[in-house]
């Protein structure tokens, strides 16, 4: 697999380029900024409040569902434990040859 760190700073080097030479390109902007005719509320709307509560609601309902799936599975079977006991020494005594 080759490594992608290259590619990473080069696309972080592009971004860094174009972020230094494009600010200040749009500055025919108007001086004054219009004021908004209607309130903003932003996040704090209702829309927006009633997304967070939806997420809210899923993310609990997702951990009460991964929670009773879990106490639902049967515990594994212990299975019974073989003790082997060696027939034989467990170190066999070394003979030196004989000359």
């Amino acid at each position: 697999m080759r490594n992608r760190t290259v590619h990473v700073l080069r696309a972080g080097l592009v971004l860094a380029v174009m972020a230094t030479t494009t600010t200040g390109v749009a500055t025919a902007a108007p001086a004054t900024q219009a004021e908004p005719t209607g309130v903003s509320f932003g996040l704090l709307g209702p829309v927006g409040l009633a997304a967070v509560l939806l997420g809210i609601l899923g993310m609990v309902l997702g951990i009460v569902r991964q929670r009773r799936k879990v106490q639902a599975e049967p515990a594994p079977a212990q299975a019974p434990v073989v003790v082997e006991e060696p027939t034989g020494p467990v170190l066999a005594p070394y003979g030196r040859p004989q000359p």
